[in-house]
């Protein structure tokens, strides 16, 4: 078999898991994802999606950074709720998403042989604010990955990298769960408080 290939189905296999983890919140989703990230890295970098692979670096560090906010990251050091995000945060995270995404999307069309450098660097800056959203368990981390998924799909589709288009489609899927599942966790937390004493 294909080394490429062979790379491509763990990453794959490994991505999923950490999607269905975190669906169910379970901590285990960011080791799972970190090894993901690193395997996604070596498939971006052999695709020249240059901005995909800084994304799987920077990753791995979100993926650091979301197993200690999950497991410390609540109220007085606890486990960290489902929650909705902050609007000033709203506010933040589009300006920075849409400023870095211009910026790396202007250095890859210059500075590299970059595939597709706008595409790639939008896909990169957004997904670094759905993963940042993760991290801090805001139910609408799952929308934003659907938006983020879907043009990875297209991505993935041009550069002929189909186990990727695969996975991407499967994501938005997962997606969709996730932002279910969320939610009713979410209303569930809030009809407890709600009634307890």
């Amino acid at each position: 078999m294909d080394s490429q290939l062979t790379i491509e189905g763990l990453a794959l296999v490994l991505t999923l898991t950490y999607v269905v983890l975190a669906i169910v919140q379970s901590v285990w989703c960011w080791p799972a994802g970190f090894v993901g990230a690193g395997l996604t890295l070596l498939v971006c970098v052999n695709a020249r999606l240059y901005g995909a692979s800084a994304l799987q670096v920077v990753y791995m560090a979100l993926m650091v950074y979301g197993w200690y906010q999950w497991r410390q990251g609540g109220d007085e050091g606890g486990r960290l709720e489902v929650s909705r995000t902050p609007g000033r945060w709203w506010i933040a995270l589009g300006i920075t998403g849409a400023v870095f995404a211009a910026l790396l999307g202007v250095l890859l069309a210059q500075r590299t042989d970059a595939a597709l450098p706008f595409w790639d660097a939008g896909t990169t800056s957004f997904s670094l604010v759905a993963q940042f959203m993760t991290t801090r368990k805001w139910v609408e981390s799952w929308p934003v990955w659907v938006a983020v998924d879907a043009v990875y799909v297209g991505i993935f589709v041009s550069q002929e990298l189909h186990l990727m288009t695969a996975l991407y489609l499967a994501l938005i899927g997962f997606a969709v769960a996730g932002y279910l599942g969320w939610r009713r966790s979410m209303s569930t937390g809030e009809a407890a408080a709600e009634t307890s004493p």
